[in-house]
């Protein structure tokens, strides 16, 4: 990874907290929650995949359809997180197939 892609990256970032920071306070909130935990427990390409990007467009189709967050995407935020990344493989994938010594779908 070269230094221009760093300074890229962090251009994107940047610019996807923007787009986080003009939702309304309430959506920030679970943003910020939904952020959190799949920074935890979340799927390997998170970081570089369209999952985060994808939440925020989501959140603001929400926020133009004058939406509570809470309506979009229910009282339990792991739960849909988990739902959101059901089928992705995760670190914690990773691990258990290392530890056990299969070879798994988790790195496909």
């Amino acid at each position: 990874m070269s230094i221009q892609d760093i300074i890229e990256g962090k251009k994107q970032w940047r610019a996807h907290m923007a787009r986080v920071k003009s939702l309304p306070r309430d959506y920030q909130i679970v943003y910020k929650e939904m952020q959190r935990y799949l920074f935890k427990v979340g799927p390997v390409d998170l970081p570089d995949g369209p999952l985060l990007p994808g939440i925020v467009d989501f959140f603001e189709e929400g926020v133009a359809a004058d939406k509570g967050v809470l309506e979009l995407i229910g009282d339990d935020v792991a739960a849909f997180c988990d739902d959101l990344i059901k089928d992705s493989p995760t670190f914690a994938d990773i691990y258990q197939e290392s530890v056990s010594g299969t070879s798994g779908t988790a790195g496909k």
